[in-house]
């Protein structure tokens, strides 16, 4: 091999490493993603609502087609972390949001825990977002 070819191939290589390392830093992680309540305050009730919109930190867009796998509402903002109230999943109006029906017994702070994989990522996400029952 010349000296002209070596030259080449290590420059060849040191390109090839400075993009790998640059496009390392391009790619999204499980923690450029957050739920946020679409609502801080949220009616008292049997069939209380609670929408969440799962955003993408680095550009805002909201993320659709996460799967929601844990989910989980309990008074822990105010002492009671054991009281826990009844969850269900509803269907989505809009793309990037989801939301959930709840039996919110009391008013007061409450505390959505939620754990989800978001699509083409590895990693869960866990949220826990705090909201206030009101009469």
């Amino acid at each position: 091999m010349t000296f002209f070819a070596m030259k080449r191939t290590a420059s060849a290589v040191l390109i090839g490493l400075a993009v790998a390392g640059l496009s390392s830093n391009a790619w999204a992680g499980i923690q450029d993603y957050e739920f946020q309540l679409v609502q801080p305050e949220i009616k008292q009730g049997n069939a209380a609502v609670i929408a969440v919109r799962l955003v993408d930190k680095r550009s805002g867009k909201a993320v659709p087609d996460a799967v929601i796998f844990a989910q989980r509402v309990d008074m822990a903002p105010d002492g009671m972390e054991m009281m826990a109230a009844p969850i269900e999943a509803m269907p989505s109006t809009e793309p990037g949001v989801y939301r959930f029906k709840a039996q919110i017994s009391m008013v007061g702070g409450w505390r959505l825990s939620l754990g989800a994989k978001v699509q083409g990522e590895t990693g869960t996400l866990e949220n826990k977002l705090v909201f206030k029952a009101v009469p």
